[in-house]
């Protein structure tokens, strides 16, 4: 699965794994791929340096990358306690509601939050950056649009390349236009934030946008064959999330939540504003249909609503509470039937990605190379 770019990255497989998780990405790194750390949500830079230092360690030389996510705009003087201040009442008191009516029970006392997306704002996100550039890291991606002309400039003064999500091709010429590197075209069903245009329209158009720039494919790929599919459609590699949640190496912190991803099908998601504000794919649970219902408060914009939630989803997630737990996952949790390792993920990708090519290769009357 070599193409240009994984060439020029010194990569055996051109697949790009994002994960929240250290061991993971120095996992994918050793199997021959890309990792890509997401510092979402590291607010403490410290944590993020050790993090960093456990994936350099463990990623064996290998390369590896950061993601954050930081607005194009910078919005001057305002701080995380000045956006608290704008979160309603009634919006507070919904969360509230909620969490009593299915028994949540709240933190131990002195027991801060442990979930909290606040690594979007520049100030933690350039924090993030001021540590991430003391690694050799080789990719910095952002997941919020093309982030800050200078951050660009300073990424290449690294030798480190940029990378931003798209979700249409106006988008992504948006990206080319403020130098960014590589374009991952990230379609309707994948995890986390998407647009609303299917993986099979996107990425053609993107890649004909962008030319010649390279283009990763990503949104429901979890197998060889679907990544074959992204490569003939012009991609140069492809940008994997969600299948490495139930990988032996991650660290969700909670069975509950693994049994009810291994158990999910393609159909148990939801794209919801839920979460932080903006559409995002996750698991269908009690929590995103509460949000859905017409009857409710509705959800606030981004930031708000992740600074609203971040509470909330702490008790979930400590306690375990089957009726709200949830995550961001895409339509391909319907394949993530069973915790493997992240070597065994990746030796069925390139199995797979075997079998499409011979396939090919005998309708196009070829002999497999």
């Amino acid at each position: 699965m070599e193409t240009e770019l994984s060439r020029e990255l010194g990569i055996e497989h051109a697949i790009f794994g994002f994960t929240p998780f250290p061991a993971v990405a120095a996992a994918i790194s050793r199997a021959g791929g890309f990792g890509v750390l997401g510092a979402v949500r590291y607010t403490d830079p410290q944590e993020l340096a050790r993090d960093l230092d456990r994936l350099d360690k463990l990623a064996d030389g290998r390369p590896y990358g950061l993601d954050v996510v930081m607005p194009a705009r910078k919005v001057e003087g305002v701080s995380e306690a000045d956006v608290e201040a704008m979160i309603p009442d009634a919006h507070r008191g919904f969360v509230q509601e909620l969490l009593a009516r299915h028994g949540v029970p709240e933190l131990p006392e002195g027991e801060a939050s442990g979930w909290r997306i606040t690594g979007w704002m520049e100030e933690v996100a350039r924090r993030q950056l001021d540590v991430a550039f003391e690694y050799p890291i080789k990719l910095l991606a952002n997941a919020l649009g093309s982030p800050p002309a200078d951050v660009v400039e300073r990424a290449h003064d690294h030798g480190v390349r940029v990378a931003a999500l798209a979700g249409s091709a106006e988008h992504a010429c948006r990206h080319a236009a403020a130098g960014i590197d590589i374009v991952v075209a990230q379609g309707y069903e994948a995890g986390g934030h998407t647009g609303e245009i299917g993986s099979m329209v996107l990425v053609p158009e993107v890649v004909d946008a962008v030319a010649p720039l390279p283009v990763l494919a990503a949104g429901g790929i979890g197998s060889g064959e679907q990544i074959a599919a992204g490569l003939a459609l012009g991609a140069q590699g492809v940008w994997l999330g969600s299948l490495w949640l139930t990988t032996e190496e991650a660290d969700l912190h909670s069975p509950a939540l693994t049994r009810k991803l291994l158990a999910a099908g393609s159909g148990d998601t939801v794209r919801s504003r839920a979460l932080t504000g903006k559409p995002a794919r996750q698991l269908r649970t009690a929590w995103t249909d509460a949000w859905d219902d017409p009857a409710g408060p509705g959800t606030l914009p981004m930031p708000l609503q992740g600074l609203l939630v971040a509470d909330a989803v702490s008790r979930i997630q400590k306690y375990e509470v089957g009726a709200l737990l949830g995550t961001p996952v895409g339509q391909i949790v319907g394949r993530m039937t069973s915790e493997r390792s992240v070597q065994a993920v990746v030796d069925d990708l390139t199995r797979g990605f075997e079998r499409a090519v011979t396939r090919i290769n005998r309708i196009a009357g070829r002999s497999a190379p």
